[in-house]
């Protein structure tokens, strides 16, 4: 018989495989975007479906990610310690948990319209592509980004079952926000990435001018936030929402540099995991108090 202690390991294990806490960067904008959408809340079983769709996809995406990057992580002393390369996390295992949460992002799909069932394929592609794009192009940031892009396209595509301009401008923003914190996290691994031939931005181009890409794509993303602003039932706190998350990106770029990189998980992860949060209740207080 399997005991509790043994369960809740095996939980907390899977949870740490994916990193659950960082589903904290796409929901929220996929919540902005559904909010967006319906001009309001929408009905409790679309929100409920595209919390199961968000969780299902993301954290599928992850285990899988996991799995196919175990000897990549193994032969770097920086993500040796991951739970599969150091066996906390079978490979099975992690394959079965992908299957699972990818089936939830099916179910989902199948209890929202048809346009969210016509583009589940090319969504799951988009989430398990991802993983083997290092291995041949230095464009892996863009792609994750363009993967992560789905949460506010689907979630407006879950709300209203078509494909409009501001869901588009919006998943731009967020792929364009992500490419440019992943490129900073990519910019520690460089001389590793070189010696492995592992593609990267840093590693193609330097990490000084990879840093100056990654701050094109923030730069980037603000005015796409503001000009989306423009198509959407917003007003002031929107606007505020996206000046104080413009600032957020400046402080993370004005932290680190070619030369000290040492803050690189500040600047890539912990201010970040701000920035979501901070646009989706702009968007509440806007929508629901204005």
């Amino acid at each position: 018989m399997v005991s509790t202690n043994f369960l809740r390991r095996k939980v907390k294990d899977y949870a740490d495989l994916v990193i659950f806490r960082h589903t904290i960067f796409a929901l929220p904008f996929a919540y902005m975007s559904m909010f967006l959408a319906a001009g309001g809340f929408p009905t409790w079983r679309v929100f409920f479906w595209i919390t199961v769709a968000m969780v299902g996809a993301r954290n599928g995406a992850n285990a899988f990610n996991r799995l196919v990057d175990a000897r990549i992580d193994y032969e770097n002393p920086r993500t040796r310690s991951r739970h599969i390369p150091s066996g906390v996390v079978s490979k099975l295992e992690a394959l079965g948990l992908s299957v699972i949460c990818l089936a939830l992002l099916v179910v989902a799909a199948y209890q929202l319209n048809d346009l969210a069932i016509h583009l589940l394929p090319l969504g799951v592609v988009l989430i398990l592509a991802y993983s083997f794009t290092k291995r041949y192009t230095w464009k892996c940031h863009f792609y994750l980004g363009l993967a992560l892009a789905g949460a506010p396209v689907g979630a407006w595509v879950a709300v209203r079952g078509t494909l409009d301009y501001p869901a588009g401008i919006l998943g731009l923003a967020v792929a364009l926000w992500v490419a440019g914190f992943d490129i900073i996290y990519g910019s520690q691994d460089y001389e590793h990435d070189v010696e492995h031939n592992i593609y990267s931005v840093p590693m193609f181009f330097g990490v000084q001018l990879g840093l100056w890409i990654a701050k094109i794509c923030h730069l980037c993303t603000v005015i796409l936030l503001f000009h989306a602003g423009f198509y959407l039932p917003v007003g002031w706190v929107y606007y505020l929402g996206v000046t104080v998350a413009a600032g957020l990106l400046f402080l993370e770029h004005l932290i680190i540099s070619p030369k000290d990189l040492s803050r690189v998980t500040i600047a890539s992860y912990h201010i970040n995991e701000i920035v979501a949060p901070l646009m989706l209740l702009a968007v509440i207080i806007d929508i629901f108090l204005f």
